[in-house]
């Protein structure tokens, strides 16, 4: 597939079947990753390959979090907040969870290391589409949580950058229209 038009094409995909994904596919989508950008080489990216019974482990993670943030729900509400944190991580056979580990260089800015990260994640994102796979990267205040970050022994200056569910689409994509790029260009001669 043509870099443009995977660019192009590359929709976030919400909804995939249980079908397995062979690891030589998640072998090239993480290969690529490690392609992205990064100032000074610090090669800043963490990833976490989540498969089997490893997602339920991620789910009572979640599970926990929900419960904590959400006490002044109802309990039906709050079981319901939950039990939806819990299955979440079963929604996809594969989830890549993608963390910043910034280089202890002196001269490191950690902007650059969270925009090498996000590199690669946009680098996953489209090496997944070319394998005919269907992915989205998902964030949201729980990724960013101590106890999600702790789950994946991130140091403390670590962080999470999201997770990517991989699997085959069980969508059927449209086209979108895109604003053009001259509403957001200025051209400086």
């Amino acid at each position: 597939m043509d870099v443009i038009e995977a660019i192009k094409t590359r929709r976030s995909i919400g909804k995939v079947k249980d079908d397995p994904v062979p690891s030589d596919c998640i072998e090239k989508i993480l290969e690529a990753g490690t392609y992205a950008p990064n100032h000074y080489r610090t090669e800043p990216w963490r990833f976490f390959v989540i498969t089997g019974d490893s997602r339920k482990k991620l789910g009572a993670i979640l599970e926990e979090i929900a419960r904590i943030e959400h006490t002044d729900l109802e309990p039906d509400e709050w079981a319901k907040k939950a039990e939806k944190a819990r299955n979440n991580p079963l929604r996809a056979p594969v989830i890549i969870a993608v963390g910043v580990e910034p280089g202890d260089k002196k001269n490191v800015i950690m902007k650059e290391e969270y925009a090498a990260v996000c590199s690669a994640i946009q680098n996953m994102l489209l090496t997944a589409h070319s394998l005919g796979l269907g992915a989205i990267w998902r964030t949201g205040a729980v990724t960013y949580h101590e106890k999600v970050k702790d789950f994946f022994g991130l140091t403390p200056k670590g962080e999470m950058a999201g997770f990517i569910f991989i699997g085959y689409s069980d969508l059927t994509t449209k086209l979108v229209k895109k604003t053009g790029f001259e509403d957001f260009t200025v051209w400086m001669n």
